[in-house]
């Protein structure tokens, strides 16, 4: 089959290289400068910072065989089995990270695969010679078998529109909380607690739902913090003039910088970080089972979710 994958996050690098190893001719078209979707990690400096998803578990067997191999690759490791006091028990899964940054996981898992980046998907559509044409907004048009599309459900929807499929109600009127993050780089060491990372049910009363130390996961050669906030104060600050969100963030990290000084920061925007409900069901298809709907939103909001939705994926139309 030629198949198009929409979106180059961990759903769908998932699926093509399921396919791809299958012998299917599969593309790959992404928006983003780089493959990997929440999968982000930046440099600043001398800093490497992970700005999109922060660490994984693994709870399946199925992703648990995927992580064995980017174990044994080098690509990932263990940084802790949670988040408690010192001294309180941990709950013992495993807290994943990249070895070298989230996103060098994506960008291995692209390699070897034909994925166009940045290539901005406009259309998907019936075909007039073959089941789909993948229509850029540079006007080219890509004939496939079969399209499955794992970018956020508002943009899948958007896609999708004007060309007659049926949806489910429930898939399009699926939305995301939104998350603001701040990327403070330090001349010392922050002062979150061992073993560098703070989630929310230890963050009452901040404006934060994780606080990681990219040092401290061993991402990044120098200190550097990444902030989430919450999606309420997300929401409530998402159109406010950017000077005063970063102002506000600064002030509300000062507790988790310790005594050092502020070398460098940057705000990033996730405005689909987090579907706010997910489909009962691994995947959506439709028109024959050669229109596959897959991602977050439908295996659950984390990157084990989003990996086996692409799995699922690329298995039911293996099975055609």
């Amino acid at each position: 089959m030629r198949v198009v994958v929409v979106g180059a996050g961990l759903s769908g690098l998932t699926a093509a290289r399921t396919l791809d190893a299958a012998g299917h001719h599969v593309t790959v078209f992404d928006k983003g400068r780089s493959p990997g979707g929440r999968l982000a990690t930046r440099r600043i400096g001398e800093a490497v910072v992970d700005h999109g998803a922060q660490f994984f578990t693994v709870r399946t067997e199925e992703y648990a065989e995927l992580v064995a191999d980017w174990e044994r690759a080098g690509l990932v490791r263990v940084w802790c089995h949670g988040f408690g006091d010192p001294g309180d028990p941990a709950d013992g899964h495993p807290r994943y990270v990249g070895t070298r940054g989230m996103n060098a996981l994506a960008k291995h898992l692209a390699l070897g695969l034909d994925v166009h980046c940045p290539a901005m998907v406009f259309a998907v559509r019936p075909g007039a010679t073959s089941a789909w044409e993948v229509v850029l907004d540079d006007a080219s048009v890509h004939p496939a078998d079969a399209v499955v599309v794992t970018c956020p459900l508002p943009q899948t929807f958007s896609l999708l529109f004007e060309v007659g499929v049926e949806v489910p109600r429930e898939l399009v009127l699926g939305d995301y909380d939104r998350t603001i993050a701040l990327l403070a780089v330090l001349d010392g060491p922050s002062a979150v607690p061992a073993p560098g990372g703070l989630q929310r049910d230890r963050l009452d009363g901040t404006i934060w739902s994780f606080v990681g130390d990219n040092a401290a996961k061993g991402v990044s050669p120098v200190p550097a913090v990444t902030f989430h906030a919450t999606p309420e104060w997300s929401e409530q600050h998402w159109d406010t003039d950017p000077q005063v969100v970063a102002a506000a963030l600064l002030t509300e990290a000062h507790p988790f910088t310790g005594r050092t000084t502020l070398v460098e920061h940057q705000v990033k925007r996730w405005r689909f970080a987090t579907p706010r409900q997910c489909w009962p069901e691994p995947c959506w298809a439709g028109h024959d089972g050669r229109l596959v709907l897959a991602g977050d939103a439908f295996a659950g909001p984390r990157m084990e979710g989003a990996a086996c939705s692409g799995l699922a994926a690329a298995r039911h139309l293996l099975d055609l």
